[in-house]
C-alpha cells in the first residue's frame, strides 16, 4: 500500500492522526470542562470535589504549561537555549498588572485614584505611560506586542552577530538580571520591590468571586490548547523543518542558501509572545507580579520543565511543567526543610536515566520488557512430521 504524500493531507491530518486528535480532545475536555465542574457542581463532601485553592493552583500550572510550549519551540525544535524567557513572561504580566491596578479605583488602601504605592511615594500623578492601560484592549495588545517587539529587536542584534550556544544563554541570563535590577527601582513607577498587587476587578468581573477564577481557568485552558495547536502547526510546516535543520546544523543551513537569522528571530519572537500571553493570564489568577519573576532561577526552571518532560515534543513540555510544579507544591507542603534537595535529586535522576524526558518512559519500559521478558520455549515437532518433511524434500 502506497503511503500518501503528507503535503496532500488536510491540515488537521498533518498535525495529528485521528487517534491522537481523539486523545487530545478527551484531555482538553477533562481539563477545561470536568475540572471546573468538580469545583462548582460536586459537593465539598465528595472525594471528587476540588477546592477554590486547587482551581487557582491548577490555573497557575496551565500558565506555566503555555510558557513551556514557547520554550520547547525555541529550544527543543530550534536549539536556542534562551535563559531569558522569564523576561517576556514578566513583561506580559506587568502590562496586565498595570491595567488591573488602574481599575482598583477608590477601593485601595488610601482611597485614591492613584495606585497605593504611588500615593505612598507621594507621586502627584500617573506617569505618562500609565493612562493608556485603562483600556482592556490596549492592555491585551501591549501585553503581547511589547515583549514580542523587544524580543525581535534583541534577537536580531544577537543572531545577526552570530551569537549562539552557551554565549547566547549567558547574554539572555544577563539581560534577565539587568531587567530585574531595573524593575526593583521605585523610580520606574512599577511598584519596586513589592510589584503590583491587590487587584479588584478584571473587565468588570470581581476577582474575589470564584466564578471569575473558574472563568480565568477555562480561558487559560483554551489558550493552552490553541497555543499547542499553533506550535504543532509551525513544526509540521516547511518552516518547522528549517528550524529543525538549524538545530541540527546551522552552518549546513547557511551553506544551503538559507539565512538562519530571519528564522531564528521569528521563532524567538513567537516564543516571547507565548511567554507574554502566559504572563498576562498568570497575574489575575495569582494576584501579584513583582521583580522576583525576573530572577535567574525562574528562567532556568523553565528550561528544566522542558528537559524533564522531553524536548522537541511539545506535549513533553506540557507534561514537564505540570509534573515539576505539582511535585514542587507537594514537596513544599510535606518536606518544607528538604524539598529543594528532593526536587534536585528528581531532576538529576530524570536527566541521567531518561535523557529524552518523561515522554520516553513508556518506550523504554517496552524495550526492557522485550529484552528481559521470559521467552516461550520452541515447540518441538513430532518425529512423524519431521520424517514426512524429509521425504518431501527428497
Amino acid at each position: 500500500m502506497q503511503t500518501p504524500d503528507p503535503s496532500t493531507l488536510p491540515l488537521w491530518r498533518r498535525l495529528h492522526s485521528p487517534l491522537q486528535w481523539a486523545v487530545l480532545a478527551v484531555l482538553a475536555f477533562v481539563a477545561i470542562v470536568v475540572v471546573p465542574l468538580c469545583n462548582s457542581v460536586v459537593p465539598p463532601s465528595s472525594s471528587f470535589h476540588l477546592s477554590d485553592f486547587q482551581i487557582t493552583l491548577f490555573g497557575k500550572y496551565l500558565t506555566y504549561a503555555i510558557l513551556a510550549l514557547g520554550m520547547d519551540l525555541l529550544w527543543g525544535y530550534t536549539g536556542i537555549l534562551s535563559l531569558g524567557q522569564g523576561v517576556f513572561f514578566a513583561l506580559g504580566g506587568y502590562c496586565m498588572g498595570m491595567y488591573l491596578m488602574l481599575h482598583i479605583g477608590l477601593e485601595g488602601q488610601y482611597h485614591n485614584e492613584l495606585p497605593d504605592f504611588m500615593v505612598f511615594l507621594n507621586w502627584p500623578k500617573l506617569p505618562w505611560y500609565w493612562p493608556p492601560f485603562r483600556s482592556f484592549g490596549f492592555a491585551i495588545v501591549a501585553a503581547v506586542a511589547a515583549p514580542t517587539l523587544f524580543a525581535a529587536l534583541f534577537g536580531f542584534l544577537a543572531f545577526r552577530s552570530r551569537i549562539r550556544g552557551v554565549y547566547l544563554s549567558i547574554i539572555t541570563q544577563a539581560l534577565t538580571y539587568a531587567l530585574m535590577l531595573l524593575f526593583f527601582l521605585n523610580e520606574l513607577g512599577l511598584g519596586g520591590n513589592n510589584g503590583l498587587t491587590d487587584y479588584k476587578t478584571l473587565a468588570g468581573w470581581r476577582l474575589k468571586e470564584m466564578s471569575t477564577m473558574r472563568g480565568l481557568y477555562v480561558v487559560t485552558g483554551i489558550v493552552l490548547v490553541l497555543t499547542y495547536i499553533l506550535c504543532r502547526w509551525i513544526t509540521r510546516t516547511k518552516l518547522g523543518r528549517v528550524l529543525e535543520a538549524i538545530r541540527d546544523g546551522e552552518n549546513r543551513v547557511r551553506f544551503s542558501g538559507y539565512s538562519p537569522v530571519g528564522f531564528k528571530v521569528f521563532v524567538f519572537a513567537v516564543a516571547a509572545a507565548v511567554a507574554a500571553i502566559a504572563g498576562a493570564l498568570y497575574v489575575p489568577q495569582v494576584g501579584i507580579i513583582n521583580p522576583s519573576r525576573l530572577e535567574a532561577a525562574e528562567s532556568i526552571e523553565i528550561a528544566i520543565w522542558v528537559a524533564v518532560g522531553g524536548r522537541g515534543t511539545l506535549y513533553g513540555a506540557i507534561l514537564g511543567a505540570l509534573v515539576v510544579n505539582g511535585l514542587k507544591s507537594w514537596l513544599t507542603n510535606r518536606y518544607p526543610a528538604t524539598w529543594l534537595y528532593v526536587l534536585g535529586g528528581v531532576f538529576v535522576a530524570v536527566v541521567m536515566l531518561l535523557p529524552d524526558g518523561l515522554v520516553s518512559l513508556p518506550g523504554r519500559l517496552r524495550a526492557l520488557w522485550v529484552k528481559f521478558a521470559p521467552k516461550a520455549p520452541p515447540v518441538a515437532l513430532p518425529a512423524v512430521t519431521v520424517a514426512k518433511e524429509k521425504e518431501q524434500g527428497a
